[in-house]
């Protein structure tokens, strides 16, 4: 393998994470912030996912000065995080640094080894990574290294990503999006009349509830994974639609003469369209 050297000590990055680790060091001394002093792996571990969440919708929506300060508390967490493992005596900042440079290293061969030829994609790279687990014992399956603690949607993204570059696919994408189409229809006829012409907040009647949740759940696994094949990130799509909805909602919300529990359905629905409208074409959804 090519031998990479560390960045120089004058690089420029470093300035800043040398400060701030002086400073998560100065906060864990003995004499230091007894909240800090007292945190845990586990206990920063929500307030990482937490910050990396504010650091994506910075990124999606914020300027370039909310995703530099988001960025900086994402790595706050991270850092402090190493640096309370280190007075644990189980790893330290270095010691990660390194294993995923290393990983890095391994998992990019056509840049990395000289001798490497051939093409590289997404097949070689599962294939380096099934064989990592395979040497150490580990699950070496192609649904591996999934997380069950994602968002369910990127969950779906991640797993049929797997599922394709396994080998296990439609061969267009026009197979997905019939896909969920069967899975509508098949949702659809467990839906009973009474279900259908039920007020909104009814569960599913009695013995056909299972079926209707297993075939929601079918649908929404279907419309993701079509996303998959677009190569388009369903949980992004989803935070983007949500997004939309509430602001077409609030803008209905506004444009209301008395509240809205005072309007009739024709009336909210006029208002929703001239939300729609207000934002232009490219953006229309129905509610």
């Amino acid at each position: 393998m090519t031998s990479i050297q560390p960045v120089p000590p004058d690089d420029p990055r470093l300035l800043g994470l040398r400060h701030l680790l002086a400073v998560i060091d100065r906060l864990r001394a003995p004499d230091g912030c007894p909240w800090d002093r007292e945190q845990t792996e586990a206990s920063m571990a929500p307030y990482l996912i937490e910050e990396a969440h504010e650091w994506l919708e910075a990124i999606e929506e914020g300027t370039v000065a909310q995703a530099e300060a988001e960025a900086g508390d994402a790595l706050l967490g991270v850092l402090m995080i190493c640096r309370i493992a280190q007075d644990d005596g189980r790893y330290d900042l270095g010691a990660a640094a390194e294993h995923c440079a290393q990983k890095l290293i391994r998992r990019h061969p056509h840049v990395f080894d000289p001798a490497y030829v051939g093409e590289f994609g997404g097949k070689e790279w599962e294939a380096i990574k099934r064989a990592e687990r395979q040497s150490i014992g580990e699950d070496s399956s192609a649904m591996a290294g999934i997380p069950s603690g994602l968002p369910a949607l990127q969950r779906v993204a991640r797993a049929s990503g797997k599922a394709i570059g396994a080998g296990f696919a439609w061969p267009t994408i026009a197979g997905a999006l019939d896909k969920v189409i069967e899975e509508l229809g098949e949702l659809r006829e467990e839906l009973s009349k009474d279900d259908l012409d039920a007020v909104p907040g009814t569960a599913p009647a009695g013995q056909n509830r299972p079926e209707v949740e297993h075939e929601l759940g079918d649908l929404l696994l279907a419309s993701a994974t079509l996303a998959r094949y677009l190569d388009l990130d369903p949980e992004a799509l989803c935070r983007r639609a949500v997004r939309r909805f509430e602001s077409r909602f609030r803008a209905m919300e506004a444009s209301l003469d008395g509240p809205m529990s005072d309007q009739d359905l024709a009336c909210l629905l006029n208002a929703w369209e001239a939300s729609k409208v207000a934002e232009g074409p490219a953006n229309s959804m129905e509610p």
